[in-house]
């Protein structure tokens, strides 16, 4: 059952005060040791300081209207500014700060407090928190309360208010929109605008005239023949090919990493590439699990249909239990009715789930070119390389020694599969997973 709030005080007596009455005490002691027929300048003193504190609270003057605004959308990791505007109808005022409490998915405790200061356009007041939030979903901005003191800094005003504010939170797209990947896809030719891609693939395109540095199993023999001349084959990339992002939404994946779930670093990194591969050509799907299949969506062939990708990786919920790999993987190799490119993010710590996984991916191979991704630990390899100064941090080591082995086994037996891997650190694994995918267009190996 939910307490009913009670309401604030409109008048109250700030930190000062009480500083200023804990410094009083010692002289009312040495008074009423001294002269006890004096015990009432105490309480007038007291008395004359609850009247200064009031007064200097009056002085600070009424609130004449406030407000809090904040974006509808914000995308996780990014920071996203809450905004608080007020203005006054007369007084001097020493300090004004406010308290905001919202959802702790949109920062880090679920509480923050804004000091605000004179609004750059000279109307009010105003105060902006840069809140960062840390997991999908819709957050919500619950209440909020504003306080200012008087000239003298003993005495201060507040109000409070309810707040029904909700801000949706995405996956983060930054590096979609970064400078970095618009000149990466240039520099790759699957760029802004729709162009066949010559000199790679199986489908011939046309015939050149042989120049020196080209690749010498590219000339066309009977043609050049025919003309008295070295002609090379130009071929066109081949497009259309099926790539799906399978992303475990079990527990390991929703440990953080550097202050975000690994599902989050997993899903920007995928939504990154899924955006190169619809630039490219390529058709893309989203598949996620934990215990069950949850969110499977239908092949997206135009990049302008790239927020269907988005709102469906903001679908990805978190899970604490392990996930299902058997009947995950079963099911997609169902609905896939030809060979596709399946990139699976995933994480592990138990070594008899990971045989599971491992088990499970070994029957996709057979079927799909699989790409397995998975974001390096970084503590893992801190505790491995720490000096063993006592005993708790040399028997950390030796843990973290023989997980480390045990993972890079897991990894070692996924390759003998004819699985690629990737492991890399979070902030590189968006990068490295569009090379991979240059590499595979290039070496025709979906189709």
């Amino acid at each position: 059952m939910r307490l009913p709030r009670l309401p604030s005080l409109p008048i109250v007596p700030t930190q000062r005060t009480a500083w200023l009455a804990a410094a009083a005490a010692p002289f009312a002691l040495v008074i009423a040791a001294t002269a006890p027929q004096a015990w009432m300048i105490a309480p007038a003193a007291a008395g004359a300081l609850l009247l200064v504190v009031i007064l200097d609270a009056l002085l600070a003057g009424k609130v004449e209207s406030w407000n809090i605004s904040a974006p509808a959308d914000a995308e996780v990791g990014e920071p996203t500014p809450i905004t608080l505007r007020c203005a006054f109808r007369s007084g001097v005022r020493r300090q004004i700060e406010a308290a905001l409490q919202f959802d702790p998915r949109l920062d880090e405790g679920g509480r923050a407090i804004v000091p605000l200061a004179a609004s750059p356009d000279g109307v009010g007041f105003r105060g902006i928190h840069q809140a960062r939030p840390n997991r999908r979903g819709t957050a919500q901005i619950t209440h909020a309360w504003l306080r200012w003191t008087g000239p003298l800094g003993l005495g201060a005003r507040q109000a409070d208010r309810p707040i029904e504010r909700e801000v949706r939170i995405w996956p983060d797209l930054s590096p979609v929109r970064s400078p970095e990947l618009q000149t990466f896809l240039r520099d790759a030719q699957m760029g802004l605008i729709a162009r066949r891609i010559r000199g790679e693939g199986t489908q011939f395109e046309a015939l050149s005239e042989y120049e020196p540095g080209m690749d010498r199993r590219r000339i066309d023999w009977k043609a050049s023949a025919r003309h008295t001349k070295l002609y090379a084959r130009e071929n066109e990339s081949e497009r259309n090919n099926q790539i799906v992002f399978a992303f475990d939404c079990g527990q390991a994946m929703c440990e953080p990493v550097d202050g975000l779930p690994r599902i989050d670093r997993a899903v920007s990194a995928a939504l990154t590439c899924a955006y190169v591969a619809l630039k490219g050509g390529d058709r893309v799907a989203l598949f996620g699990f934990a215990q069950r299949p949850e969110v499977i969506t239908p092949f997206i062939r135009d990049a302008r249909a790239f927020h269907r990708l988005q709102g469906a990786a903001a679908g990805l919920d978190y899970h604490s239990a392990e996930p299902n790999f058997t009947l995950a993987l079963a099911t997609l190799t169902a609905r896939l009715k030809r060979r596709s490119l399946v990139v699976l993010f995933s994480d592990f710590t138990d070594l008899t789930a990971a045989e599971l996984m491992v088990e499970s991916v070994g029957r996709l191979v057979d079927k799909h070119l699989v790409l397995f991704v998975t974001i390096a630990d970084s503590e893992l390899e801190e505790f491995v390389a720490a000096e063993p100064g006592d005993l708790a941090t040399l028997a950390r080591s030796v843990t973290a020694d023989t997980l480390a082995r045990q993972r890079a086994l897991v990894l070692s037996q996924l390759r003998r599969l004819g699985v690629d891997v990737i492991e890399a650190p979070w902030d590189q694994i968006g990068y490295r997973l569009i090379d991979r995918y240059f590499a595979i267009k290039r070496q025709e190996a979906i189709g």
